[in-house]
Protein backbone atom coordinates (compact mmCIF):
# COMPACT_ATOMS: atom_id res chain seq x y z
CA UNK A 1 0.00 0.00 0.00
CA UNK A 2 3.03 2.43 0.92
CA UNK A 3 4.17 2.11 -2.89
CA UNK A 4 0.81 2.19 -4.25
CA UNK A 5 0.68 5.71 -2.65
CA UNK A 6 3.84 6.89 -3.85
CA UNK A 7 2.92 5.73 -7.36
CA UNK A 8 -0.44 7.74 -7.32
CA UNK A 9 1.12 10.49 -5.62
CA UNK A 10 4.10 10.62 -8.38
CA UNK A 11 1.15 10.44 -10.91
CA UNK A 12 -0.77 13.30 -9.61
CA UNK A 13 2.89 15.36 -8.82
CA UNK A 14 3.78 14.68 -12.35
CA UNK A 15 0.82 16.16 -13.66
CA UNK A 16 0.43 19.21 -11.21
CA UNK A 17 3.49 20.19 -12.22
CA UNK A 18 3.22 19.87 -15.90
CA UNK A 19 -0.24 22.00 -15.99
CA UNK A 20 0.67 25.06 -13.17
CA UNK A 21 3.34 23.66 -10.75
CA UNK A 22 3.00 22.46 -7.10
CA UNK A 23 3.35 18.61 -7.82
CA UNK A 24 5.90 19.01 -4.22
CA UNK A 25 2.87 19.31 -2.48
CA UNK A 26 1.82 15.85 -3.14
CA UNK A 27 5.08 13.74 -3.03
CA UNK A 28 6.91 15.36 -0.19
CA UNK A 29 3.69 14.65 2.13
CA UNK A 30 3.44 11.39 0.76
CA UNK A 31 7.48 10.37 1.13
CA UNK A 32 7.37 11.74 4.89
CA UNK A 33 4.04 9.94 5.23
CA UNK A 34 5.59 6.59 4.63
CA UNK A 35 8.12 7.24 7.25
CA UNK A 36 10.78 8.61 5.51
CA UNK A 37 12.72 11.82 7.40
CA UNK A 38 11.49 15.21 6.00
CA UNK A 39 15.35 16.41 4.19
CA UNK A 40 15.31 12.42 2.37
CA UNK A 41 11.96 12.66 1.51
CA UNK A 42 12.68 16.02 0.03
CA UNK A 43 15.93 14.61 -1.83
CA UNK A 44 14.10 11.63 -3.10
CA UNK A 45 11.20 13.74 -4.39
CA UNK A 46 13.54 16.00 -5.94
CA UNK A 47 14.92 13.05 -7.84
CA UNK A 48 11.50 11.23 -8.77
CA UNK A 49 10.18 14.47 -10.19
CA UNK A 50 12.77 15.96 -12.26
CA UNK A 51 12.68 13.05 -15.30
CA UNK A 52 8.65 13.82 -15.33
CA UNK A 53 9.81 17.32 -16.25
CA UNK A 54 11.67 16.43 -19.09
CA UNK A 55 8.62 14.32 -20.11
CA UNK A 56 6.44 16.85 -19.66
CA UNK A 57 8.85 19.59 -21.87
CA UNK A 58 8.50 16.74 -24.95
CA UNK A 59 4.57 16.84 -24.15
CA UNK A 60 4.41 20.44 -24.83
CA UNK A 61 6.79 20.45 -27.96
CA UNK A 62 5.40 17.77 -30.01
CA UNK A 63 2.15 16.76 -31.08
CA UNK A 64 -0.36 18.30 -33.00
CA UNK A 65 -1.14 21.78 -30.15
CA UNK A 66 2.67 21.64 -29.69
CA UNK A 67 4.34 24.70 -28.10
CA UNK A 68 7.80 25.54 -29.19
CA UNK A 69 10.57 26.53 -27.16
CA UNK A 70 11.67 30.07 -27.25
CA UNK A 71 14.11 32.58 -25.92
CA UNK A 72 13.24 34.68 -23.06
CA UNK A 73 12.65 37.88 -24.62
CA UNK A 74 16.08 39.38 -25.82
CA UNK A 75 18.03 36.84 -23.23
CA UNK A 76 19.20 33.45 -25.51
CA UNK A 77 17.46 30.67 -23.74
CA UNK A 78 21.34 29.06 -22.93
CA UNK A 79 21.19 32.05 -20.56
CA UNK A 80 18.46 31.50 -18.82
CA UNK A 81 19.59 27.56 -18.55
CA UNK A 82 23.06 28.33 -16.44
CA UNK A 83 21.82 30.71 -14.33
CA UNK A 84 18.95 27.22 -13.12
CA UNK A 85 22.08 25.30 -13.25
CA UNK A 86 24.14 27.63 -11.08
CA UNK A 87 21.18 28.07 -8.76
CA UNK A 88 20.18 24.66 -8.47
CA UNK A 89 24.05 23.80 -7.50
CA UNK A 90 24.19 26.07 -4.90
CA UNK A 91 20.28 25.10 -3.70
CA UNK A 92 21.59 21.32 -3.70
CA UNK A 93 25.02 21.88 -1.55
CA UNK A 94 23.12 23.96 0.99
CA UNK A 95 20.55 21.53 2.02
CA UNK A 96 23.26 18.77 2.08
CA UNK A 97 24.66 21.31 4.50
CA UNK A 98 21.68 21.59 6.57
CA UNK A 99 21.21 19.37 9.58
CA UNK A 100 18.23 17.21 9.43
CA UNK A 101 16.65 18.38 13.10
CA UNK A 102 17.07 22.38 11.44
CA UNK A 103 15.68 21.21 8.28
CA UNK A 104 12.35 19.76 9.91
CA UNK A 105 12.08 23.74 11.44
CA UNK A 106 12.70 24.85 8.20
CA UNK A 107 10.00 23.49 5.94
CA UNK A 108 7.15 24.79 7.15
CA UNK A 109 7.87 28.18 6.23
CA UNK A 110 9.27 27.02 2.96
CA UNK A 111 5.71 25.69 2.36
CA UNK A 112 4.20 28.89 3.85
CA UNK A 113 5.90 30.64 1.23
CA UNK A 114 4.68 28.70 -1.82
CA UNK A 115 1.73 28.93 -0.65
CA UNK A 116 1.58 32.41 -0.46
CA UNK A 117 3.48 32.50 -3.82
CA UNK A 118 -0.05 30.52 -5.35
CA UNK A 119 -2.49 32.70 -3.36
CA UNK A 120 -0.87 35.78 -3.79
CA UNK A 121 1.62 35.83 -6.52
CA UNK A 122 -0.57 36.54 -9.64
CA UNK A 123 -2.18 39.57 -8.32
CA UNK A 124 1.13 40.95 -7.56
CA UNK A 125 2.86 40.12 -10.66
CA UNK A 126 -0.50 42.10 -12.32
CA UNK A 127 -0.20 44.98 -9.93
CA UNK A 128 3.51 45.57 -10.43
CA UNK A 129 3.62 44.71 -14.04
CA UNK A 130 1.24 47.38 -14.41
CA UNK A 131 3.57 50.08 -13.34
CA UNK A 132 6.99 49.08 -14.70
CA UNK A 133 9.25 46.79 -16.49
CA UNK A 134 12.45 45.45 -15.16
CA UNK A 135 15.46 44.66 -17.42
CA UNK A 136 15.93 41.74 -18.99
CA UNK A 137 19.19 41.05 -18.00
CA UNK A 138 17.58 40.55 -14.37
CA UNK A 139 15.57 37.71 -15.78
CA UNK A 140 18.87 35.97 -15.09
CA UNK A 141 19.26 36.73 -12.00
CA UNK A 142 15.46 36.20 -10.71
CA UNK A 143 16.05 32.66 -12.40
CA UNK A 144 19.35 32.19 -10.25
CA UNK A 145 17.57 32.67 -7.40
CA UNK A 146 14.56 30.48 -8.35
CA UNK A 147 17.53 27.58 -9.15
CA UNK A 148 18.59 28.15 -5.60
CA UNK A 149 15.14 27.69 -3.99
CA UNK A 150 14.16 24.95 -6.37
CA UNK A 151 17.60 23.00 -5.62
CA UNK A 152 17.16 23.10 -1.92
CA UNK A 153 13.27 22.52 -2.07
CA UNK A 154 11.48 23.61 -5.15
CA UNK A 155 7.64 23.49 -3.79
CA UNK A 156 6.09 25.37 -6.37
CA UNK A 157 8.79 26.28 -7.78
CA UNK A 158 7.02 26.40 -11.30
CA UNK A 159 4.77 28.65 -10.53
CA UNK A 160 6.72 31.19 -8.67
CA UNK A 161 8.73 31.29 -12.00
CA UNK A 162 5.81 32.01 -14.07
CA UNK A 163 4.73 34.61 -11.18
CA UNK A 164 8.73 36.01 -11.65
CA UNK A 165 8.15 36.31 -15.15
CA UNK A 166 4.94 38.08 -15.10
CA UNK A 167 7.07 40.70 -13.04
CA UNK A 168 9.53 40.83 -16.18
CA UNK A 169 6.59 42.10 -18.31
CA UNK A 170 6.29 38.41 -20.54
CA UNK A 171 2.31 38.39 -21.56
CA UNK A 172 2.26 34.83 -22.64
CA UNK A 173 3.09 32.86 -19.98
CA UNK A 174 1.67 30.00 -21.32
CA UNK A 175 3.87 29.86 -24.62
CA UNK A 176 6.63 29.81 -22.00
CA UNK A 177 5.54 26.93 -20.20
CA UNK A 178 7.98 24.09 -22.31
CA UNK A 179 10.84 26.81 -21.59
CA UNK A 180 9.46 26.55 -17.36
CA UNK A 181 8.79 23.03 -17.13
CA UNK A 182 12.75 22.80 -18.95
CA UNK A 183 14.00 25.27 -17.03
CA UNK A 184 12.88 23.57 -13.49
CA UNK A 185 13.84 20.20 -14.91
CA UNK A 186 17.79 21.46 -14.91
CA UNK A 187 17.77 22.96 -12.02
CA UNK A 188 16.85 19.82 -10.45
CA UNK A 189 18.73 17.55 -12.27
CA UNK A 190 21.77 19.17 -10.87
CA UNK A 191 20.75 19.07 -7.75
CA UNK A 192 19.90 15.21 -8.66
CA UNK A 193 23.21 14.84 -8.92
CA UNK A 194 24.48 15.97 -5.76
CA UNK A 195 21.61 14.29 -3.90
CA UNK A 196 23.01 10.87 -5.26
CA UNK A 197 26.60 11.22 -4.95
CA UNK A 198 25.88 12.38 -1.15
CA UNK A 199 23.50 8.92 -0.46
CA UNK A 200 20.75 11.23 0.45
CA UNK A 201 17.85 8.95 -2.04
CA UNK A 202 15.74 6.34 -0.59
CA UNK A 203 15.77 4.17 -3.75
CA UNK A 204 12.65 1.60 -3.60
CA UNK A 205 10.21 4.92 -2.51
CA UNK A 206 11.78 7.51 -5.03
CA UNK A 207 11.29 4.64 -7.90
CA UNK A 208 7.61 4.48 -7.30
CA UNK A 209 7.13 8.08 -7.32
CA UNK A 210 9.18 8.50 -9.98
CA UNK A 211 7.06 5.75 -12.22
CA UNK A 212 4.08 7.68 -11.38
CA UNK A 213 5.13 10.84 -12.16
CA UNK A 214 6.42 10.01 -15.68
CA UNK A 215 3.23 9.09 -16.81
CA UNK A 216 1.84 12.09 -14.91
CA UNK A 217 4.02 14.10 -16.54
CA UNK A 218 2.93 13.08 -19.83
CA UNK A 219 -0.38 13.30 -19.50
CA UNK A 220 -0.17 16.99 -18.08
CA UNK A 221 1.71 18.19 -20.68
CA UNK A 222 -0.92 17.27 -23.27
CA UNK A 223 -3.49 18.62 -20.90
CA UNK A 224 -1.83 21.56 -20.21
CA UNK A 225 -1.32 22.31 -24.27
CA UNK A 226 -5.09 22.89 -23.76
CA UNK A 227 -5.81 23.83 -20.13
CA UNK A 228 -5.95 27.22 -18.59
CA UNK A 229 -4.32 27.34 -15.73
CA UNK A 230 -7.07 28.76 -13.30
CA UNK A 231 -8.86 25.70 -13.95
CA UNK A 232 -6.34 23.99 -11.39
CA UNK A 233 -5.46 26.57 -9.12
CA UNK A 234 -7.95 26.70 -6.35
CA UNK A 235 -7.37 22.34 -6.09
CA UNK A 236 -3.78 23.52 -5.72
CA UNK A 237 -4.62 26.48 -3.23
CA UNK A 238 -6.59 24.09 -0.99
CA UNK A 239 -3.91 21.23 -1.02
CA UNK A 240 -0.94 23.58 -0.37
CA UNK A 241 -2.90 25.09 2.51
CA UNK A 242 -3.35 21.96 3.69
CA UNK A 243 -0.09 20.75 3.51
CA UNK A 244 1.34 23.89 4.98
CA UNK A 245 -0.90 23.26 8.14
CA UNK A 246 -0.05 20.22 9.20
CA UNK A 247 3.72 20.70 8.78
CA UNK A 248 3.33 23.75 11.09
CA UNK A 249 1.42 21.32 13.63
CA UNK A 250 4.33 18.65 12.86
CA UNK A 251 7.25 21.02 13.65
CA UNK A 252 5.62 22.70 16.10
CA UNK A 253 3.26 21.60 18.63
CA UNK A 254 3.44 18.00 20.44
CA UNK A 255 0.22 18.60 22.67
Amino acid sequence: MEYLLLILAGFLAGAMNAIAGGGSFVNFPAMVAVGMPALYANASSTVALMPASLVSTWAYTTGKHRIPLVNFGRLPFWVMLLASLAGGLSGALLLLGTPPGLFDVVIPWLLLAATAVFVFGGRLSQAVAGRMRLPDWLAAVIQFVLGIYGGYFGGAVGLMTLAAWSLLGVADLKALNPVRTLLVATMNAIAVVCFVIAGAVWWPQTLASLAGALVGGYVGGRIGQRLPLKAVRGVVILLSVVVTVSFFKRAYWHG
